[in-house]
């Protein structure tokens, strides 16, 4: 319902790319965010891609090896010529520099 609401109201985020250099000079890095507080993109994506889910946070007694999984379905994915997103929301994850 929410959805279908903001499309109704052409309510779109924008992908923003963050700055890991904290403007000191021009960087292009591959670790994007979704904000609804942008007025324009700061990449296109001219081309279809497959988004793989990260697994989150770490859990004690579960953690890395999810991460790991999904480490391996886009090393796969990208050896068989397929253009990937790796969409998860935990920084420290060893995903998030795929």
């Amino acid at each position: 319902a929410i959805r279908k609401k903001r499309e109704e109201f052409n309510i779109r985020p924008c992908v923003k790319q963050i700055d890991t250099v904290a403007a000191e000079w021009p960087a292009s890095t591959n670790y994007l965010y979704l904000t609804y507080n942008a007025l324009q993109h700061d990449l296109e994506f001219t081309e279809s891609h497959i988004m793989v889910i990260g697994s989150g946070v770490y859990r004690i007694g579960s953690s890395v090896e999810f991460d790991w999984c999904a480490v391996g379905c886009l090393r796969e994915l990208r050896r068989l010529g397929k253009k990937t997103i790796m969409v998860n929301y935990n920084p420290e994850t060893v995903s998030t520099d795929y």
